[in-house]
């Protein structure tokens, strides 16, 4: 049975499908939390399989999502690592409070999760920001880093053209680019 098919079974009430449904996505949920979590610090605290376990209990408790496909639900649990890691980047920094600003590069942030809290948070508000000004854009962001989907799977979900997605993207990325710039530079200053 594939993913779409679980989904709507969930969705129609069907507590199995739930069940058959964890090892059929285990293995690509692994990998997303692996790709978010590459390039982190030693003194990171939450493991790979932490993060997936923690996403899939709140997808759980989000029973209730009016389930697309596969790239959908793909979609949903990027959004929910990219929580989960900004919430504890975010209670982490509160502890310290300090001020810890690094310049961040959002080239280098493409290949890796940003490495410590303070990047985190700034691609994090960055992508806000992107968000108030053209919520596709960020959208397409967020599927395709931390979501890990493809081209023709973010078209999919958003119902655009993969070229479409291609501009987006790369329009994304230089307004990023510039932005995690200029806040650094701020701080810098």
């Amino acid at each position: 049975m594939d993913v779409t098919q679980l989904l709507r079974s969930w969705q129609h009430g069907d507590a199995d499908a739930l069940e058959r449904l964890l090892p059929v996505v285990y293995d690509h949920l692994h990998r997303l939390a692996h790709a978010r979590r590459r390039g982190e610090h030693a003194g990171q605290t939450l493991q790979t399989t932490a993060l997936v376990h923690e996403a899939y209990l709140r997808l759980v408790d989000g029973s209730h999502v009016p389930w697309q496909n596969r790239a959908h639900f793909f979609a949903l649990c990027a959004r929910l690592m990219r929580r989960i890691l900004i919430d504890r980047a975010r209670a982490r920094r509160s502890e310290k409070r300090g001020g810890d600003v690094r310049h961040v590069q959002f080239q280098d942030w493409l290949g890796a999760q940003p490495a410590n809290d303070a990047e985190i948070l700034a691609v994090d508000e960055a992508l806000t920001r992107l968000s108030a000004i053209d919520p596709r854009k960020s959208k397409v962001v967020e599927l395709r880093y931390f979501g890990g989907l493809t081209v023709e799977e973010a078209a999919a979900v958003l119902g655009i053209s993969p070229e479409t997605i291609r501009r987006d993207f790369n329009v994304a990325k230089r307004w990023l680019r510039h932005e995690l710039r200029s806040t650094a530079s701020e701080a810098g200053s």
